[in-house]
């Protein structure tokens, strides 16, 4: 499929790290440790997509101002808590979508390293 070549190029050049399978479908780059409240602790990609029926995600933290801008700008999505679903990269502004993925990148890495 060209978009998820596509989209493993960019996840790859945004994080600089080479793809991982996280679980059976999900594509990650690069790894971060959280811990919640209650103290469980765990390991999630700094970026990831995955195809998810006709849909391609993107894993993306969207909670800043900027990132809310940005989403504003994309094309035609539409957004769970951090999964950005999709049918075709045709659909969206591709440097919108690229600079989303710097930022969400940026931010998870400022969070939790």
């Amino acid at each position: 499929m060209p978009d998820c070549r596509q989209l493993m190029t960019l996840l790859k050049r945004v994080t600089r790290q080479p793809p991982k399978m996280w679980g059976p479908s999900i594509v990650g780059y690069g790894a971060y440790r959280y811990t919640y409240e209650s103290g469980r602790t765990g390991e999630a990609p700094l970026a990831g997509f995955a195809v998810r029926g006709r849909d391609l995600v993107i894993y993306v933290s969207t909670q800043s101002e900027e990132q809310k801008l940005l989403l504003s700008k994309l094309g035609k999505y539409t957004m769970g808590k951090v999964c950005l679903y999709f049918r075709r990269l045709a659909d969206l502004d591709y440097p919108v979508l690229e600079k989303l993925v710097t930022n969400s990148v940026a931010e998870v890495k400022r969070r939790h390293e």
